[in-house]
């Protein structure tokens, strides 16, 4: 051994592992960074597609689709308000309580107008509390029903059909048809840059 230098602790062919085996393992963190991000993009991240569990059975393909109910009937305020509002116990049993009564699916109903209490009814597009939507607003516009909710009236049970994400949001908003047109066209600017009333993060975020 010459004076200096130092002995080879690893083999070439072990060099080569640990260059293999730490390559594979920068793949692998990239992989997994992609599918992560494909996951919380994805419809099933979303629940698009599932049903939520309700109080009562309820097919919108029966009352909307079948007999022809008006969406403002059991949504009354679905023009003028935020929220679009749910039926009431009243409501339901105004025509149920002379047709077709089966008191077993009906007694949440009963129990709610006895107690003076809400029906709890489970949202399928629930949005998180930091998140502004204004029913009315988007009626106004000329929105339709079906751009967010899909046909609903062919549903016996109600799913959610679209992401309802902040980008699925935006792309409507940043469109020119007709459904996404406004009657402002105030402006605002940021650092020099245009930004459009309905895409100012304050217009839907608190």
């Amino acid at each position: 051994m010459q004076r200096g230098t130092m002995p080879q602790i690893f083999s070439p062919r072990a060099d080569r592992r640990l260059r293999f085996a730490l390559g594979l393992g920068g793949l692998s963190m990239v992989a997994l960074i992609v599918a992560g991000f494909a996951l919380v993009r994805s419809d099933r991240a979303w629940g698009v597609g599932e049903a939520a569990p309700q109080p009562i059975p309820f097919s919108h393909a029966i009352h909307a689709g079948g007999i022809g109910l008006d969406c403002r009937y059991c949504h009354s305020g679905v023009e003028r308000a935020a929220g679009a509002g749910m039926p009431t116990a009243e409501t339901c049993l105004g025509c149920h309580g002379r047709v077709w009564n089966v008191s077993a699916q009906f007694a949440p109903l009963e129990s709610a107008l006895a107690l003076g209490a809400p029906v709890i009814w489970s949202s399928v597009h629930r949005l998180p509390e930091h998140a502004r939507f204004h029913h009315g607003a988007h009626i106004a516009a000329g929105v339709g029903c079906g751009t967010c909710h899909g046909e609903v009236a062919a549903m016996p049970r109600t799913v959610k059909v679209r992401t309802m994400s902040m980008g699925w949001c935006l792309d409507c908003h940043r469109g020119p048809e007709p459904a996404a047109a406004t009657p402002s066209t105030a402006r605002t600017e940021h650092s020099g840059v245009a930004i459009p009333a309905l895409t100012r993060c304050s217009t839907c975020h608190r």
